[in-house]
């Protein structure tokens, strides 16, 4: 299963050239997809309980997001939470000693891969659950820390739950500061977001008020430059929903992918990280290889920790 999941450096077709990264975001990116590979290989050879779903394709959301957050927003994630901790905290040890249940765990290892909660950051399996509680704390930054948001990053089947709509009701009647990030990946676990939610999320949106920006690019400089402004204006009391058009190369969890072959080689083709390695090559090649290795340090150096006294594999 990891096998077919390690990315090929072979021909990408999906789209524009990339333009070049700083290398802080490259090895930030790099960070998040080969921790993501390592717990896929981690899980393939049994050393890891319980479940796990993977960011593998999308981790240049949060990487672009990352400079327009400060330390005074909230930030809400979800069940494919790993790239949005990590760009938020670079934090690759205490993450996997959440999901290892070792010593060092954010949480003490009871959390695990889905629930995540450090200073202003908080994630959740529960879908829908994290929008409403983001709206209420919006409302409370507005009133006592103006010019701070809150951040909450949905999936497109989340437009399934009847909370997303309250929330979004009460953002606009309140002029909250409040950005919700969609990452529209083109399938709700096992369905494809066309058989369940009929119109689009900029209609949905629309219905509140809500403005609505639609990203589908993976270039992490030309997405930042285009939020920046948009940003800045949610932090004024103008909430926004920006969607991005992604592609989750992974399956749903750790071995329950049921998309056609063609639709998965359209997430290979549409990859950044072989786009990138084809568009620049000499950058990717130095960064690359050192990521590789720092995340399987991390690996060996958590897995020699004795369990969490919290964990539940302790």
């Amino acid at each position: 299963m990891t096998e077919t999941l390690t990315p090929a450096l072979g021909p990408a077709t999906g789209g524009p050239p990339l333009s070049r990264l700083a290398d802080d975001d490259l090895e930030l990116l790099l960070l998040i997809r080969h921790f993501e590979l390592t717990l896929l290989q981690l899980y393939g050879r049994g050393e890891l309980n319980g479940t796990t779903h993977t960011c593998l394709g999308q981790e240049y959301v949060p990487v672009a997001l990352r400079p327009l957050l400060g330390p005074g927003d909230f930030v809400f994630s979800n069940h494919r939470g790993h790239g949005h901790y990590l760009a938020r905290f670079g934090d690759a040890h205490g993450l996997l000693a959440e999901i290892m249940g070792r010593e060092g765990a954010v949480c003490g290892g009871v959390g695990g891969s889905q629930h995540i909660h450090r200073d202003r950051y908080l994630s959740t399996g529960v879908q829908g659950e994290s929008l409403p509680v983001a709206a209420g704390v919006a409302l409370h930054l507005r009133r006592t820390e103006p010019g701070a948001l809150a951040c909450v990053h949905i999936g497109d089947g989340t437009w399934g739950e009847g909370a997303v709509y309250e929330a979004l009701n009460m953002a606009a009647l309140w002029s909250l500061p409040l950005l919700v990030v969609v990452e529209n990946n083109g399938i709700a676990q096992s369905t494809p977001t066309a058989a369940q939610m009929a119109g689009t999320v900029a209609g949905r949106a629309a219905a509140f008020g809500v403005d609505h920006h639609l990203v589908v690019s993976a270039d992490v400089n030309e997405i930042r430059t285009g939020l920046e402004p948009l940003v800045a204006r949610v932090r004024e009391g103008r909430p926004l929903v920006v969607e991005f058009v992604t592609h989750r190369l992974g399956p749903h969890s750790k071995g329950d992918d049921t998309r056609p072959p063609e639709a998965i080689r359209a997430a290979e083709e549409n990859d950044w990280y072989a786009r990138y390695a084809q568009d620049h090559p000499e950058h990717f090649h130095r960064f690359d290889g050192p990521a590789r290795a720092l995340v399987q340090g991390v690996a060996d150096e958590v897995a020699a920790r004795p369990p969490s006294r919290w964990s539940p594999c302790a």
